[in-house]
């Protein structure tokens, strides 16, 4: 697909934070979700976690946010229609999410969320 606005991008980013479970979304603390076009050093890289996971969080304070970045252009290419981009954007900022709560990749795949 065609890579859409990055305003729109950045509307189906808070269409997906706004789907979180609140019982979830209670959980985040400190951490930021920003949309950026691709990442310079893996180009086809979908989202990126940037932090300190929650569990690992001991003597904690005075640090800037974790950081999830979700990357528009790769998210785009991988789809066919809106549809797809709509889901996509939504695993993939669930994903990032995961790893923020210290959910591991290998813990995503066996619950389903490759």
């Amino acid at each position: 697909m065609e890579p859409i606005e990055e305003q729109r991008f950045a509307e189906l980013v808070d269409d997906a934070l706004d789907g979180i479970p609140a019982e979830l979304a209670d959980r985040f603390d400190n951490v930021v979700v920003v949309v950026e076009d691709q990442d310079p050093d893996e180009p086809d890289l979908l989202g990126v976690y940037e932090g300190i996971p929650l569990p690992e969080r001991h003597d904690y304070g005075g640090v800037l946010p974790d950081r999830i970045v979700i990357f528009r252009l790769p998210i785009c290419a991988m789809v066919r229609d809106e549809a797809e981009l709509v889901e996509e954007v939504r695993v993939t900022v669930v994903h990032e999410l995961a790893h923020h709560v210290g959910i591991d990749d290998n813990e995503l795949h066996a619950l389903g969320w490759d």
